[in-house]
């Protein structure tokens, strides 16, 4: 369809030579001899563009303009000035209410013909440009209500209550940040004297990591095989896997090559009736042991992060732990959230806090901890989610042997 162009000029001689050349062009076009007249059918007309006497009969071009810009339906179509009006102050004057162009009389046929084409074609590209931007809203809404959907998901695999473990007091915070992350974490029975518990971070944001969250979780649930499984034939009850056997079941479940993705782990296990605690981690940030003195060893050992496919062996260590220690496990968007200068919070800082509130609850604990965060940050997003975990043992009750001295690690 021919774009149609509005010529408002009291000069029929004007019109009839607009009309012609604008035709000829292949243009569709409509006249009004007045302001008045303009302003009456210009709705009905939908022009795609006018063309604008100033001195006229009535009310003048520069008032036909101003209530052009102030009609909702046609304030965009572009109005180009066509007056013997010379002067510099008229030329403003006629930009500043709202005129895209201004063209004195006598004109040249090129110059109108070019002005216009290059007006509609402005047109054109701003009706395209807000289009698109509509269809980007749309899509915006579209992955935000995806994303919150995901993180719902994600977050619906925390734990909603810690398993009631007799020597074991444990507390947890989640803080997530305005991207959905890939955290998660579980503390669940193994059997009536052991507890597993489990940290991971996925690499990158979105929906992505949060569904390998989803997967990994599901990998790791006591019922799948992969932390328990059941003893050789005629034997009762079940065997523990240990943490380097689990994470070596992770690495060749999920390569990089075919997810795309990495994750960090630790894996622990707990006995509460000794304190016997072994561990295995996979390049996450070290939990650390608070003992009861504000000594802090950091649990360390294990290996890189999972899907390198077996490419370096994972080790274990095995730490006892005594009554009035503290584990505590978190993600790297603690260490590493900055704040409006630029400055990192730090594994230091982390350790400082650590330290000084050794002899607090775990409750009291991460609210210490998080209290420093937000001091520090003060109001800046966290660009990570940040995951914590505090344990606390309440000491041996009685002796066992070791639970795994028939085992290769």
């Amino acid at each position: 369809m021919n774009e149609k162009i509005l010529i408002v000029d009291d000069s029929e001689d004007i019109r009839i030579l607009l009309r012609r050349m604008l035709k000829t062009a292949g243009y569709e076009v409509a006249e009004a001899a007045d302001g008045v007249k303009a302003l009456n059918d210009v709705i009905a007309l939908s022009p795609d563009l006018v063309l604008l006497d100033i001195v006229m009969p009535g009310i003048s071009g520069f008032e036909v303009c101003k209530r052009l810009k102030n009609m909702d339906a046609i304030a965009d179509v572009p109005v180009i000035f066509l007056s013997a009006k010379s002067d510099a102050a008229d030329k403003i004057r006629g930009l500043e209410i709202g005129g895209s162009d201004y063209i004195t009389k006598p004109f040249d046929k090129g110059e109108v013909l070019a002005r216009v084409l290059n007006q509609l074609k402005i047109r054109r590209l701003t009706k395209e440009l807000i289009r698109t931007n509509i269809d980007l809203t749309d899509k915006q809404k579209r992955l935000d209500d995806d994303l919150k959907a995901a993180a719902g998901i994600q977050q619906s695999l925390f734990p909603r209550k810690m398993p009631d473990v007799k020597n074991l007091a444990i507390a947890w915070r989640f803080m997530p940040s305005y991207m959905i992350g890939g955290d998660i974490f579980n503390v669940f029975r193994l059997d009536e004297s052991h507890v597993g518990l489990y940290m991971i971070d996925v690499s990158g944001h979105g929906v992505p990591s949060a569904l390998i969250t989803v997967s990994v979780s599901q990998t790791l649930n006591p019922d799948s095989g992969n932390v328990t499984k059941r003893k050789v034939a005629g034997s009762p009850g079940y065997e523990i896997i240990s943490p380097r056997e689990v994470l070596e079941t992770l690495d060749r479940e999920y390569p990089i090559e075919r997810f795309d993705k990495y994750f960090t782990i630790v894996y622990l296990i707990i006995d509460t009736g000794t304190g016997d605690l072994i561990y295995s981690n996979a390049a996450h940030p070290a939990p650390v042991i608070i003992r009861s003195d504000g000594s802090i060893t950091a649990l360390d050992k294990g290996g890189t992060i999972i899907g390198m496919g077996d490419m370096v062996p994972f080790e274990e260590e095995r730490v006892i732990l005594q009554k009035g220690d503290k584990i505590v496990l978190y993600t790297d968007g603690i260490v590493e959230y900055r704040n409006n200068e630029g400055e990192y919070f730090g594994e230091d800082r982390l350790h400082e806090i650590l330290n000084g509130s050794c002899k607090a609850g775990t409750e009291a604990l991460l609210d210490d901890i998080l209290r420093s965060v937000n001091d520090f940050g003060k109001g800046t997003e966290f660009q990570d989610d940040i995951t914590l975990i505090a344990i606390e043992y309440g000491g041996a009750t009685i002796y066992q042997e070791d639970r795994y001295a028939d085992r290769e690690h």
